[in-house]
């Protein structure tokens, strides 16, 4: 092999960075060009988790890990038995990043700083060999008899032999006509990862308060998920209404994003607990004010709100809880519904589902099934996972898979 077989990698984000390290590590005689458009690469990495970067999830198990993408899952189980978190965890640490993993299973560098992240991957990129170019986005792509003549932002033209395409799920990247251009079917570019907006009395002046455990659903559809809410400004966040709206992502768009939103919560109880803990109540709360005393866990302002939304008297206490209010008390707390008119984006995810169609892509390699000395890694393709790390793991698999691939076919 001389220098004149020429890699390039388009995208200067987790995917591609992790693509040209594995491929210039894997032939250090050839060159790889690693292609940004922007000023600044790694700029997702950057902000990620709060400006902690979220490296990865303690799923260490291929079979659960993939349970975690709504699109994906079942193309990733192959390339998470090949590299998987673990893996991920002892790359990073034999280049002196170490990672802690937090109560929830997300996993950030022990710094608390996403810059410990990005200057390894630039410091690594570097002393690979890989030559890295900004200001540089990728605009065109012609197939030559040997390789591609791509054309780039700059108005400059590269050829390479190989090109590994790794740009994310912008929707307004010209990337994805380009591949289109090249044979690939795009499946259509969606938010994914993102909060309602609800304008409900019910939450006026409730913002930041957060309820740990509780079932969101949306009626009409099977979609349902479970774990912390987060009240905001603008309507309702946290873990599990994020994850329905991952899974929900297509349903959502075809319903503009208006719908009803059922929340339960007390997940784990039913109709009949639920009865019995009220007539607890009545003894073990007798003299207590029903406003601020409740079985549930339920944040106080938010169970005065509830409450008060119920026609229950003010100074009404547990012993003299209205028989009348008891189904109507259950019923809320099964199933609140709330009339969803929007979404807005969760401030450090920026997600989407939709991309290359993943039955075009070899996920051995990682290699076109349409254009032969084209791969992809990470968001471009029809890949998403939930929030917690997941996304920069499939980043990195997808990345580390396409890397070592072009070097094992060369």
């Amino acid at each position: 092999m001389t220098v004149d077989f020429t890699i390039a990698v388009a995208g200067g984000g987790a995917a591609g960075f992790f693509a040209a390290i594995t491929c210039a590590e894997s032939i250090p005689d050839c060159k790889v060009v690693l292609l940004e458009k922007s000023p600044e690469p790694l700029a997702k990495v950057m902000i990620s988790g709060g400006g902690r970067c979220n490296v990865t999830h303690a799923c260490f198990d291929p079979g659960k890990l993939v349970t975690h993408y709504p699109r994906g899952n079942r193309e990733l189980i192959g390339p998470f038995h090949r590299f998987q978190p673990r893996d991920t965890v002892r790359w990073f640490e034999e280049r002196g990043v170490k990672l802690k993993v937090e109560p929830d299973g997300r996993m950030f560098p022990t710094t608390d700083q996403s810059t410990t992240v990005t200057q390894c991957l630039i410091r690594e990129a570097r002393e690979a060999g890989v030559t890295m170019m900004t200001n540089r986005g990728l605009v065109s792509v012609a197939p030559q008899s040997r390789g591609f003549l791509l054309g780039l932002s700059d108005g400059s033209h590269l050829a390479c032999d190989r090109l590994l395409i790794a740009t994310g799920g912008n929707q307004n990247s010209p990337v994805f006509r380009v591949v289109e251009e090249l044979g690939h079917t795009i499946k259509p570019l969606l938010p994914s990862l993102f909060s309602f907006d609800c304008n409900d009395a019910r939450l006026k002046d409730l913002a930041g308060i957060s309820v740990p455990d509780v079932e969101v659903s949306a009626p009409g559809t099977r979609l349902s998920q479970r774990g912390p809410l987060l009240v905001t400004h603008w309507g309702l966040s946290g873990p599990a209404i994020l994850k329905l709206s991952a899974w929900g992502a297509p349903q959502f768009a075809d319903l503009d994003y208006r719908f009803i939103l059922r929340v339960c919560w007390t997940p784990d109880l039913d109709e009949s607990s639920l009865r019995e803990q009220i007539a607890r109540a009545r003894v073990d709360f007798a003299r207590k004010s029903v406003f601020t005393s409740n079985f549930w866990s339920i944040p106080q302002r938010l169970w005065q709100s509830i409450i008060g939304h119920l026609d229950i008297r003010r100074d009404a206490i547990w012993n003299q809880f209205p028989r009348g209010a008891v189904e109507p008390l259950i019923e809320t707390l099964m199933q609140t519904e709330f009339t969803i008119t929007g979404k807005s984006m969760n401030k450090d995810e920026f997600v989407t589902c939709g991309g290359v169609s993943l039955d075009e892509v070899d996920f051995k390699t990682m290699q076109s099934k349409k254009c032969r000395g084209l791969y992809f890694a990470g968001e471009i393709l029809d890949i998403d996972g939930v929030t917690g790390g997941f996304n920069f793991q499939s980043a990195w698999t997808t990345g580390w898979i396409a890397g070592k691939s072009i070097g094992q076919e060369i």
